[in-house]
């Protein structure tokens, strides 16, 4: 049952990532050389000013909110699996620390990495 419970957020997580790339607007008008009515589309408008849909803002800030919580998740882990190894055996705390403060930068990058890729989503589309 774990292991489902795994899988199911992994699709999840990657179907999240991939909402500013589904969000996307297509311009249909443009491509037909005529002009679409407005909700031609079925789908409802961005201000006529506004480059972003709600759509993509909405895949954006979902792509974010799932990229913090798992660092967070990660990096609690980290911290709780670190602290339960040091209380059973102390004489290693100096290396278990350190592989700790590695293991968490390192998460802390591929976050960094996952909010600015989202970010350039949003601005160059």
């Amino acid at each position: 049952m774990f292991k489902l419970i795994k899988i199911v957020l992994l699709v999840l997580v990657a179907l999240a990532m991939a909402m500013p790339a589904f969000a996307q607007n297509t311009n249909s008008a443009a491509s037909s050389g005529g002009t679409a009515a407005a909700g031609a589309s079925g789908a409802a408008a961005a201000p006529a000013g506004s480059p972003w849909s709600f759509s993509m803002l909405a895949g954006a800030a979902a792509g974010a909110g799932l990229t913090i919580i798992g660092a967070g998740l990660g990096i609690g882990k980290i911290g709780a699996s670190a602290v339960e190894s040091m209380a059973r055996q102390p004489e290693v705390a100096s290396g278990v620390q350190a592989a700790m403060i590695i293991s968490a930068a390192l998460i802390e990058g591929v976050t960094f990495f996952a909010l600015i890729v989202i970010l350039l989503s949003l601005f160059f589309k």
